[in-house]
């Protein structure tokens, strides 16, 4: 009876003390969740502690599994994001042989000279699009 009695008063020493520290954000998680993320203890603090505490104690900082899914997936839309560029970069590279082939029409004797511009634009086009590939692997393999 006096067991149990002190148990409850033990548990409910702690919840107060982890509601102090932690605000009202304590209340949705366990208990044992709150006393173990505490900040890093002293050296001091640690010598007189149990060796299993004080490793509780040492760990550092971790981002929570919710955390870490909420960044990836941004990181795959940052990355579908970036991507849509190279749609473009298609769109323009047909755009600049069907603008060829059209003056070709017009006006053959002027070929060399078009098929040159042609060129020129199928590399800027192309080197836009390869810009936006890289962006999307800077965001999913860099960051």
């Amino acid at each position: 009876e006096n067991e149990q009695f002190y148990c409850r008063i033990v548990f409910h020493l702690l919840a107060c003390v982890c509601v102090l520290r932690g605000g009202s954000r304590v209340l949705a998680r366990p208990v044992s969740v709150s006393l173990f993320n505490r900040p890093e203890a002293t050296v001091e603090q640690q010598a007189l502690l149990p060796l299993s505490q004080s490793v509780v104690l040492s760990r550092s900082f971790q981002t929570s599994a919710v955390s870490r899914d909420i960044d990836t997936a941004a990181k795959f839309i940052g990355a579908g994001a970036a991507t849509v560029g190279v749609a473009g970069s298609g769109a323009g590279i047909g755009t600049v042989f069907g603008s060829l082939i059209i003056g070709y029409a017009r006006n053959p004797s002027l070929k060399q000279q078009l098929f040159s511009y042609a060129i020129l634009g199928f590399a800027l086009s192309e080197a836009m699009g390869l810009f936006c590939l890289m962006v999307a692997f800077l965001i999913l393999f860099a960051m």
